[in-house]
């Protein structure tokens, strides 16, 4: 069975950074994307990494500070944010991509986490 359990969510000051990690069970090597969802807002896509990290593709709202990467041998993907603000506050969640090769769509995406939480707060 397919399982994504996020975590590494927390509060943290603004311009502090956050590591997320993303560990998957029951399959290996599959594209995974990281969304955002904040207060009273859609979910967002924030970053796409193919099975193997050769294609990694940024939505506007990852571009600059955040990284994606991952460790195929630990069945994780991570999400480094770094310089953050407020406006990160949110629910991250990860998923396996099935749709188009870099697409940071949530609709291109089946089997979700249950999300972390991030608060960027003084």
């Amino acid at each position: 069975q397919l399982q994504l359990v996020e975590s590494g969510g927390g509060l943290v000051q603004p311009g502090g950074s956050l590591r997320l990690s993303c560990a998957a069970s029951g399959f290996t090597n599959n594209a995974i994307g990281w969304f955002r969802q904040a207060p009273g807002k859609e979910r967002e896509g924030v970053a796409y990494i193919s099975p193997f990290g050769g294609y990694i593709n940024y939505a506007d709202s990852g571009q600059g500070r955040y990284t994606i990467s991952r460790d195929n041998a630990k069945y994780t993907v991570y999400l480094q944010m770094n310089e953050l603000s407020t406006e990160d506050t949110g629910v991250y969640f990860c998923a396996v991509h099935k749709g188009r090769p870099g697409s940071c769509v949530a609709s291109d995406y089946k089997v979700w986490g249950q999300g972390t939480q991030v608060t960027v707060s003084s």
